[in-house]
């Protein structure tokens, strides 16, 4: 990502998504806050709980029980929206279950204000859906026709929250898969709509082959001017 802020001046940059057990809180801050810093403030933060099991324990990196992770999930995201508060941090110390931190300090602290978008991955019911409404600007849903009961209890949650549903942005993962010829064109442009008439606002699209500019470059002219008014 940081070839990506060197290299381009409007695209947004997010991981997705980290996982929340592989890093410290302070770091993942302090690192998000680097990359937008350097990308003149395009930077977002993308987390959930961790999902991949086999890549933790592959990897040597921790992967306690699910409860345990969605505890670590929202103490680190209380964390960073410490670390981004005002001009360098709220330096209070912050004493949490999994996390005990001095001194949230944060110099130089983020060009984007209040602090860089949170979206958090996943599609759990009952604790993703509600950390979103609590904490993030965007949720990242799995694509499939249970996404109209999915935003419809993320609203349940806003309205739980005190929060605006509509000031969340509903995104959602897909494959722009356009083909080896530009043939699967019309299929995903359907598929996009397809996703829109269902209530998601942003599509972040998973480029098969994306080592070949081919696919780049008729997704440039023929996909997104078609679903540009979307």
């Amino acid at each position: 990502m940081t070839y990506l802020a060197a290299h381009t001046s409007q695209i947004k940059l997010i991981a997705l998504a980290t996982a929340s057990p592989y890093w410290h809180p302070v770091l993942l801050a302090k690192t998000v806050t680097t990359l937008d810093v350097l990308s003149g403030g395009r930077a977002w933060l993308g987390i959930g709980a961790g999902d991949y099991e086999e890549e933790a324990r592959g990897s040597g990196l921790p992967f306690p029980p699910l409860k345990e992770r969605y505890e670590m999930l929202e103490e680190m995201l209380q964390i960073c929206l410490r670390m981004w508060h005002g001009e360098k941090g709220d330096e209070r110390p912050f004493e949490g279950k999994h996390y005990r931190i001095e001194r949230p300090l944060n110099l130089p602290q983020s060009l984007t204000r209040p602090h860089p978008p949170i979206l958090i991955a996943g599609s759990g019911e009952q604790r993703t859906l509600r950390l979103v409404a609590r904490y993030a600007d965007a949720c990242n849903l799995q694509p499939g026709p249970q996404i109209p009961k999915k935003l419809e209890i993320l609203r349940q949650h806003c309205e739980t929250e005190g929060r605006d549903y509509n000031t969340i942005e509903k995104t959602c993962m897909f494959a722009f898969d356009v083909g080896e010829d530009g043939s699967k064109v019309g299929e995903l442009i359907g598929q996009l709509r397809w996703l829109a008439s269902m209530g998601i606002e942003t599509v972040l699209g998973v480029v098969p082959q994306v080592y070949r500019i081919e696919p780049l470059e008729v997704i440039g002219r023929e996909v997104i001017p078609a679903v540009a008014d979307l």
